[in-house]
């Protein structure tokens, strides 16, 4: 016969805040050992100079590409214009250095070739995105190098960007309204 503190196998044990509905009763979890790779961040300095131990529910951001500790979230843009047709492109952080870097130079080069070819495009979106994607290149450059996490890899930043062939691609639009307001020109003389 059991006690009341006794679990029988048809409902929680009183008093045993582990205890499930059906009896069984968990072992509590043990604290991890000092030095492992479960144990809490050292404080980190949160925003207004505070340091101390983050907000709970707050987690420093890691690079959703490689995991790395060291990362910023910044939104980098494409756009495509075609004729009268857009599409504006976004990627959400956070990413570190390198990674960051690497999106950058991608997101920029397809603006490059695709954001021209339109007369929207040409004129006010595709020279915004850019523009933008400078700024978040700048700020990916000022944080420090990270390691990524066990396993991971940083994003291939490959080369710059004015030295992938596709960049190239923004001067047939470029060449075309140059001729254009030329022409405007010469024909109102």
């Amino acid at each position: 016969m059991a006690t009341p503190h006794q679990p029988t196998g048809h409902g929680p044990v009183p008093g045993n805040p582990y205890s499930t509905p059906g009896g069984y009763t968990p072992a509590p979890v043990p604290a991890p050992a000092p030095g492992s790779y479960a144990q809490a961040p050292a404080p980190a300095t949160a925003p207004g100079g505070h340091v101390g131990p983050l907000p709970m529910g707050h987690v420093p951001p890691a690079c959703r590409a490689c995991g790395g500790r060291a990362a910023a979230n910044h939104k980098v843009r494409a756009h495509v214009g075609v004729l009268v047709l857009m599409r504006f492109e976004h990627l959400d952080g956070p990413f570190c250095r390198a990674c960051g870097i690497a999106v950058v130079r991608q997101m920029t080069t397809r603006a490059l070739c695709l954001g021209w070819w339109g007369p929207l495009s040409l004129v006010l979106f595709n020279p915004f995105t850019l523009v933008w994607n400078l700024f978040v290149y700048l700020k990916y450059s000022k944080l420090p190098p990270s390691t990524p996490a066990p396993g991971r890899t940083h994003l291939d930043t490959g080369p710059q960007v004015l030295r992938r062939p596709l960049a190239y691609v923004a001067l047939i639009p470029l060449a075309w309204a140059l001729w254009v307001i030329s022409q405007i020109i010469v024909h109102s003389a």
